[in-house]
């Protein structure tokens, strides 16, 4: 028997290596015996870095960068033995590194992840993997292009503030600074989302008011990406306003594929080639996923559909996990979870299953180990 364990984070919680040791003691705890491969996972959010490290190895890297605030913060990223980088911007600039009461989409600024991009390239890395999610960023990725030695100036010729509103005042951008090392590098952007930069299904209007802003706020934003994107595009000589992903993490895909040249690819895709997803699920007799909460939006790029879809391609059945279970769950069957359970053993409060996850985690392997013991054997009998 061959148990592939391949969970995302539960946030707030647990990283992903530890939903899997979790699940892992549960399920071996009925099945001694039983082959455990663990992939943890993820979709280009938080924890990605670890996951990949935890599946593929590498080394762990830390870097004392400007936070979301332009305070100090301890960031992390991945170094591969391929010359490959795995950076999180939620590392530098997440929405994790800014109490509530601070938070204001206006000021906050990515440039924090432009210099994790810059350690990688004096590692020598021909390839970045850029993880966006999590960002407590509305910049446009202007931070991040600053940190890589590109100028916005406004109609003085002067370098415009930090943070997204300063964008209104945009006139020109000057490029002639951009490290020049990014012409040999690849960059790939692992992203779970498609909006554009601007407008109702935008950076802004969609993730802003998560980050602070208020309605006057949003329509203020949207205007100044808006401004990015029209002299970006003068800058440049194509319009990239409208690209797909352009609005992931505060407007930082727009700057990937605009200036860096991205590709993209959905992040749990990019995070199963790295683990080595698809070897460890053949020849499996079971797959486990799960994330903190299951629900509609479940299908949209997020870990447990990815898994499931990897290991469909193999014949193998997928459970699910989760925190929760929210409206419209039942249709991630539709992308070949067989069944989903939640962890709760009944009504509790959010510190409490925090704080509990990984016990209910292993006693909830455990009786789907038993679960699945029962049914192999009424299969022997039935065979008889």
């Amino acid at each position: 028997m061959k148990i592939v364990i391949a969970p995302d984070s539960f946030k707030e919680s647990l990283s992903a290596p530890d939903v899997a040791q979790a699940i892992a003691r549960g399920w071996l705890a009925v099945y001694p015996d039983a082959e455990i491969a663990l992939c943890p996972m993820a979709d280009g959010g938080e924890g990605t870095v670890d996951a990949v490290l935890a599946a593929s190895g590498g080394e762990r890297r830390e870097l004392l960068v400007k936070g979301p605030l332009d305070t100090p913060v301890k960031a992390h990223w991945g170094w591969l033995g391929d010359a490959t980088a795995v950076i999180e911007m939620a590392a530098a600039s997440g929405l994790h590194w800014v109490p509530s009461g601070q938070r204001d989409a206006r000021l906050t600024c990515s440039y924090g992840t432009g210099q994790l991009i810059l350690a990688a390239l004096d590692a020598g890395a021909t390839r970045i993997i850029l993880g966006l999610g999590g960002s407590a960023t509305n910049d446009g990725g202007s931070g991040l292009l600053r940190a890589l030695g590109v100028r916005f100036l406004d109609a003085g010729g002067n370098q415009l503030r930090a943070g997204g509103a300063a964008l209104a005042a945009l006139q020109r951008i000057d490029l002639s600074g951009l490290d020049k090392r990014l012409q040999h590098v690849q960059v790939e952007v692992a992203a779970d989302v498609d909006n554009p930069l601007c407008g109702p299904k935008g950076a802004s209007a969609v993730f802003g008011p998560q980050k602070g802003a208020s309605a006057a706020q949003v329509i203020e934003l949207d205007a100044a990406l808006a401004r990015l994107a029209e002299v970006a595009g003068e800058a440049l000589g194509e319009d990239f306003s409208t690209f797909p992903g352009g609005g992931a993490a505060g407007g930082l895909g727009f700057a990937a594929k605009a200036f860096l040249g991205a590709r993209f690819r959905p992040g749990v895709e990019l995070v199963a080639e790295l683990s080595g997803l698809a070897d460890a699920v053949r020849g499996a007799t079971l797959v486990i996923t799960g994330e903190g909460r299951l629900d509609a939006q479940s299908l949209h790029g997020k870990t447990p559909v990815g898994v499931a879809r990897v290991a469909q391609a193999h014949g193998v059945p997928v459970i699910a996990l989760a925190g929760s279970l929210g409206e419209g769950y039942q249709q991630v069957r539709e992308a070949g979870i067989e069944a989903c359970f939640s962890l709760a053993p009944g009504p509790i409060t959010l510190e409490y299953a925090c704080a509990h996850a990984g016990q209910e985690l292993e006693a909830r392997a455990a009786d789907l180990a038993r679960l699945w013991r029962i049914a192999q054997r009424a299969g022997r009998r039935d065979s008889l």
